[in-house]
């Protein structure tokens, strides 16, 4: 009896231990993140989208999975078709297949236009081999023999691609396969037809520089005069020894904030006639054309016109036969007008009104017009922000939209109707939804996500929102997670000691012991209208603090003001000040930090890249006595470095606003360093200058501070490519092992 006890006793230990390890959790690595992309999740890419009324047999969407177009029932969510896989797209004369990095269906559903052999230029444009794919025939032809195109672009018909190169506009007639050029003058660093500029690209965000009328007859397009804009340079360096002994100057565009900028100017070609008209666009040249579109009269052109210091917003509307301009709209401000809110601007079908956003009350809301401008009635209204207009349903005389109003934190799908009532929340799942319409608006793609839960996408039938498939579930990588110690964010709010209220989640140690003194880190970026703190997933750098929260770091975020989410007040608070605010604000979460029992307030740090980058230098100086260690990755050091229409909306000129550029400039208060201070930067930084890092080291150096510093050749803003991000981030986990 005896025996069978002590026997039964040694199963229970065998067994016991047995589970432990079947339970113990893997550690997360940078290796992990960085090298194996473990943690990357999936989603539902090149999503094209055919209503009912453009094709017959309902309504479908087609996407690019795994080398192949694939064609889905939209009333099911299930493949009926494989459209073309990259194996079968070989070009004449060669044995080898394409690869497909982008692609649009043709709206009579006959062509592809297939990009390949993407190359990219600057953060949002590239140049690209086009091909031409008829899934009739199944015949592959190049859409050019002219070199790489940008911006290829099928007309409403799609018997024609737009395209640019060499900064001039083309378009290929699909029929014959003959090119013709619209413009012929355009030079580099001189003359830009079609395309943007180095500044409108980055701040107004967007490449593509023309617009295709209604009826395919007319192409609207840009001119950028950059001939007095000046030159910034940049030596880029050779991989080895041998590679380049004198590295190669690289010379474009770039406006800093006060200088001169592109002289713009619209024209309007008429394909038919073979001729263009010019917009009149007034006698003022110091102004920005952030966007235009094509109302739903393929004769009216809609122009959104801003003054330079951006507070004064037109919306015009040109007669595409002769140029002339009428102005239907203005607003005004005294800080400025975010174009981005323009984006909303919606024309309706019957061609009597149109829907607009607006911060005028307070907070983003949607407002109904009519076509001369006229303000019929608002169309939403509250303490909360539209993030994105998705469309109406003109029929059903309901508007789509999602917004703030469940929290600050989070982005949910409504609907309402036109009268601006009936409003219907559509999305159930804490998180961020992300929608993607069909052309009808019968139905979408919610790409949802969680701090919780990573990516799921899912297909649903308007107006109710009901579920047709999920799509996309990451339920592998779900699994996989379980397998690691994983610390989830833990939202909070505190007040500062002026009364306001911030945001910012926290990341503890899996083992966390409140008894126990933890350092922290904290993460900034802070810029006007950003946010860090969101009730979303993050595939990169929350994996890397888990590696910090297993050394037994604390890892914390807070949005300061100017961030966005919470309204114009709370957003524009910081204009003509950057940095004032913003600093005090991270202070004070150092402050709230250093007095929770389990935090060690002598071992507070912080860190962040670009407007983050900059915000983690103040910090390390005006806020010294607070911050022991500081990252600053691809910091803006003196906004006098950086470009006219990001840092004059919110800082108006350097003639205007010295104070503004520098009482906040980190260069300004290099003296006041104590702490360890870590710059890191791209040599070949297009965006954030490295000669941000220059000057920044040679004040310190003048003031007699140690820090330590380190560039990376040739990378760019994002400091990317091959190893270097694992290299970047291996690094920056050993200076805070040594320094926090």
């Amino acid at each position: 009896m005896v025996k069978n006890r002590l026997l039964i006793a040694l199963v229970c230990i065998v067994a016991l231990g047995s589970h432990s390890i079947a339970q113990q959790k893997k550690v997360v690595t940078l290796e992990d993140i960085w090298s194996k992309n473990v943690f990357g999740q999936k989603t539902v890419s090149g999503v094209n989208w055919k209503s009912a009324s453009q094709v017959p047999g309902g309504a479908f969407y087609t996407s690019l999975v795994s080398g192949m177009v694939v064609k889905y029932d939209a009333a099911t969510g299930m493949a009926v078709d494989t459209l073309v896989t990259e194996t079968a797209l070989i070009p004449t004369g060669t044995t080898q297949a394409i690869s497909i990095h982008d692609y649009t269906l043709s709206a009579d559903e006959n062509k592809l236009l297939i990009s390949s052999q993407s190359e990219p230029i600057y953060r949002r444009s590239s140049k690209a081999v086009y091909y031409i794919y008829d899934l009739k025939s199944r015949q592959l032809s190049s859409l050019s023999k002219g070199g790489k195109q940008a911006n290829a672009t099928f007309s409403p018909n799609g018997t024609q691609v737009a395209f640019t190169r060499d900064n001039n506009l083309f378009v290929t007639d699909l029929t014959t396969l003959a090119e013709k050029a619209i413009t012929t003058d355009g030079k580099v660093n001189q003359l830009i037809h079609g395309s943007t500029d180095w500044v409108y690209e980055e701040e107004f965000s967007f490449v593509k520089a023309f617009d295709w009328s209604p009826d395919g007859k007319k192409i609207a397009y840009y001119s950028f005069d950059e001939s007095q804009v000046p030159e910034y340079n940049m030596q880029v360096w050779g991989e080895g020894v041998t590679d380049r002994l004198y590295p190669k100057d690289y010379r474009f565009k770039y406006p800093k904030a006060g200088e001169a900028n592109s002289q713009v100017a619209l024209s309007i070609f008429n394909l038919d006639k073979n001729q263009a008209v010019k917009v009149d666009l007034g006698s003022e040249t110091n102004m920005y054309i952030p966007r235009i579109q094509w109302t739903k009269n393929p004769n009216l052109l809609s122009v959104r016109k801003l003054n330079r210091l951006q507070n004064r917003l037109d919306i015009l509307h040109a007669d595409a036969t002769t140029g002339k301009v009428q102005t239907i709209l203005t607003e005004e401000s005294k800080t400025y007008v975010d174009v981005e809110f323009t984006d909303d601007l919606t024309y309706l079908s019957n061609q009597k009104y149109f829907i607009l956003s607006s911060e005028r009350s307070g907070f983003k809301h949607l407002y109904l017009y009519d076509m001369a401008g006229k303000l019929i009635r608002q169309l939403t209204a509250g303490n909360w922000e539209i993030t994105s207009f998705l469309g109406i349903d003109e029929k059903a005389q309901l508007l789509y939209f999602t917004s703030t109003e469940v929290s600050p934190l989070e982005r949910h799908l409504f609907s309402i109707t036109m009268d601006g009532k009936n409003k219907v929340k559509l999305t159930a799942k804490a998180g961020n939804h992300t929608i993607n319409f069909s052309p009808d608006l019968k139905f979408y793609l919610d790409y949802h996500a969680s701090a919780e839960a990573p990516l799921t996408v899912s297909l649903h039938k308007a107006p109710a929102g009901s579920l047709v498939k999920v799509l996309e579930s990451n339920e592998p990588l779900k699994a996989r997670l379980d397998e690691y110690s994983i610390s989830k964010k833990e939202f909070f709010q505190f007040n500062t000691t002026g009364g306001i209220s911030l945001n910012g989640w926290m990341i503890k140690p899996a083992n966390f012991d409140a008894s126990k003194k933890y350092p922290v880190l904290m993460f900034v970026y802070g810029g006007p209208g950003s946010q860090t703190v969101l009730n979303n997933w993050e595939s990169r750098d929350f994996f890397w603090y888990q590696v910090l929260a297993q050394q037994g770091y604390l890892v914390v975020s807070i949005d300061n003001r100017g961030t966005g989410g919470r309204g114009r007040e709370f957003k524009h608070a910081t204009y003509a000040n950057l940095g004032k605010l913003e600093v005090q604000d991270q202070i004070e979460g150092a402050k709230y930090l250093g007095n929770q029992p389990y935090v060690d307030a002598s071992r507070i740090g912080i860190w962040g890249w670009s407007y983050g980058g900059y915000m983690s230098s103040l910090c390390m100086t005006v806020g010294a006595d607070y911050f022991k260690t500081g990252i600053a990755v691809a910091p803006v050091t003196s906004w006098r470095f950086y470009d006219t229409i990001y840092t004059e909306r919110y800082l108006k000129t350097p003639q205007e606003n010295q104070a503004g550029y520098d009482d906040n400039s980190p260069v300004t208060h290099a003296a006041k360093l104590k702490g360890n201070y870590f710059l890191i930067h791209g040599t070949g930084d297009d965006n954030v200058h490295f000669q941000n890092a220059v000057v920044m080291e040679n004040a310190l150096i003048k003031a007699g501070k140690q820090f330590r510093s380190f560039y990376y050749p040739n990378r760019s803003h994002s400091i990317g490519g091959g190893n270097t991000r694992l290299h970047l981030y291996t690094m920056m986990t050993n200076f805070l092992e040594k320094n926090l």
